[in-house]
């Protein structure tokens, strides 16, 4: 005990720096993951707007000789900087070098994941009905060597019809025609319609199934107006065009029948649709994107994966 001023102080054990019988190694990555804290961040569309993170961060260990990291550090400093700043480029980047700061002579690499439901209001296919929607986001950002990172992901589910269950649907339908009108000549348009409209008309119906399309973005962050997570989620409910949707009504859902029988995508049609999409946007320095058909058919799922294939990019790897 000592006395400063009459006040009474302890002295409190610091075992990771007294304690020296340990394995001499360095290690890729220490630190702290599911730290949950509420933050702002700005999307390019949407504006500003309120989020709750789930956190995962880390600084690698170089120093063969320490016992670990200042992981209360790692929490404090993210603490202050969201309190202040919202989630961007430039705080992001503010965040990782003062973790670097706070380890100097022990680490030289600093990384931190952000992940959160990013909500959105969407107006129905047709009725004037609007419902909101959930997407998972991941923000992610790696200093090193001074070279700042930055990647945005996001998982968007939407529905696919398989073409090769369509072609053979039709083909029972075809069957079903020639069954019960066999060769009996003119037939009355309005008959046929009639019998269209009954289900021994539509005697069979493709398979169908969710679908999720994971995309990876590696971000031009000089521009510093927000992250493009709207206009990225847009950019993939349109080249895929059968969405998930959220408030129905009949009209919407027959609608959505009509985009999907429009649509009808395997899974490698819905990767090349997204490629597509994303190759000509200058935003985007490189993507890595994924689509999994959770097949109905088979108890199996179908996936097709892609990148933009830049020299030292993103690789084709699940």
């Amino acid at each position: 005990m000592k006395s400063q001023q009459g006040a009474v102080t302890k002295v409190m054990p610091d075992v990771a720096s007294t304690a020296t019988r340990h394995i001499n190694s360095t290690l890729d990555w220490v630190g702290m993951s599911e730290i949950h804290l509420p933050a702002r961040l700005s999307d390019t569309l949407a504006g500003e707007r309120p989020i709750s993170t789930s956190i995962q961060a880390y600084v690698n260990l170089q120093d063969p000789k320490a016992r670990g990291i200042h992981m209360s550090r790692l929490y404090l400093t993210l603490e202050e900087t969201f309190a202040d700043c919202s989630v961007s480029a430039a705080s992001i980047g503010k965040l990782l070098g003062t973790f670097l700061h706070t380890h100097e002579g022990l680490s030289s690499k600093a990384f931190v994941q952000l992940d959160f439901e990013y909500s959105m209001r969407r107006q129905s296919l047709k009725s004037n009905y609007f419902g909101w929607k959930s997407y998972p986001v991941s923000i992610c950002g790696t200093l090193s060597e001074g070279e700042l990172r930055v990647e945005l992901s996001v998982e968007v589910p939407y529905s696919s019809t398989c073409p090769c269950s369509a072609a053979l649907a039709r083909q029972l339908i075809q069957d079903a025609f020639r069954n019960q009108f066999g060769d009996v000549g003119t037939i009355p348009a309005e008959q046929v319609a009639e019998w269209l409209g009954t289900e021994k008309g539509i005697v069979a119906t493709p398979h169908s199934q969710r679908s999720v399309a994971q995309v990876r973005v590696l971000l031009d962050h000089t521009e510093e107006s927000g992250f493009p997570i709207t206009a990225l989620i847009d950019a993939i409910e349109g080249a895929l065009k059968t969405p998930v949707q959220t408030a129905v009504k009949r009209e919407d859902e027959q609608e959505f029948a009509r985009l999907n029988g429009q649509n009808l995508m395997f899974c490698e049609d819905a990767a090349r649709r997204l490629q597509q999409a994303l190759e000509p946007q200058g935003l985007y320095k490189d993507f890595w994107l994924r689509v999994n058909h959770l097949e109905s058919l088979h108890a199996h799922n179908a996936v097709a994966i892609v990148t933009k294939n830049m020299p030292g990019g993103y690789l084709p790897i699940p």
